[in-house]
């Protein structure tokens, strides 16, 4: 019987089914938390109805989802314009021969001693007193997509993580405070960046142009943001275009922790 074909299995029908898995994985990765994470679930609902309908045979309506599927990919790709350009940024990402930086997309086949070397104690002891003094900042960490398209609106620097010298950058009077500050393992990068601004409508009103920017950099790359709020003092911890919640700053540095190995 045709359908039991299924059983000549080959080396090559493994390798295709790892392959689509990890393609599933990362499409995944990209859309979670996010309103079209409903769309793709959809998809592949939709998806494994139409194979499950052609394995049967069940030439009508078959052909019907079929052809539903082949004219929906316009629409498709409309819809996932954002999370397309972010998979496409990942995949050709300039950062993407470091070692350590490809590990990142592969997080199975890391090594237990790779570990991030960001000083994350210096960072938010920095952001939790610009907080107390209401200093507005916003600090974005480059991951495995490149930032150099928004570097190149700020002013390059390559100085050493600590507490005084991020301080100093967000001081209210120094010609460095307006704009992002991007972080690359261990050092600053680039000062007074300007971000993408979301325009994204769901954000809430009290958050302003600082957030917005946070946003809109983590909705185009793989980024992870830290805001200070001028108004409130309120660190903001920003992935994938969502504010992450946490309970206090040693669970934010765990975060972060897990987020940039």
């Amino acid at each position: 019987m045709d359908f039991l074909n299924f059983l000549d299995f080959k080396i090559t029908d493994l390798i295709d089914i790892v392959l689509v898995a990890i393609l599933l994985y990362y499409v995944y990765k990209l859309v979670r938390g996010t309103v079209a994470i409903n769309i793709f679930i959809g998809i592949v609902i939709i998806w494994a109805f139409w194979k499950t309908t052609e394995l049967l045979n069940m030439k009508m309506i078959s052909s019907m989802v079929g052809g539903f599927m082949q004219v929906g990919l316009i629409a498709l790709i409309i819809v996932f314009q954002q999370e397309i350009r972010k998979f496409l940024l990942m995949i050709g990402s300039t950062n993407f021969a470091n070692k350590r930086q490809y590990l990142r997309h592969f997080k199975f086949l890391r090594e237990e001693t790779i570990n991030t070397k960001v000083d994350l104690d210096a960072i938010l002891s920095a952001c939790e007193k610009m907080g107390k003094s209401r200093t507005g900042a916003i600090l974005v960490f480059e991951r495995s997509n490149s930032l150099d398209f928004v570097k190149s609106s700020g002013d390059k620097m390559y100085a050493e993580i600590n507490q005084p010298i991020l301080e100093s950058i967000f001081y209210k009077n120094s010609p460095l405070h307006d704009g992002a500050a991007i972080i690359q393992d261990n050092y600053i990068v680039a000062t007074r960046v300007i971000l993408p601004i979301s325009k994204e409508k769901n954000i809430p009103l009290r958050f302003g142009l600082r957030h917005r920017a946070a946003v809109g950099i983590t909705e185009k790359t793989d980024a992870l943001v830290l805001v200070v709020s001028e108004e409130s003092g309120q660190i903001s911890y920003i992935k994938n275009g969502e504010f992450v919640l946490y309970k206090d700053i040693p669970e934010l540095t765990e975060m972060l922790k897990k987020d940039l190995l």
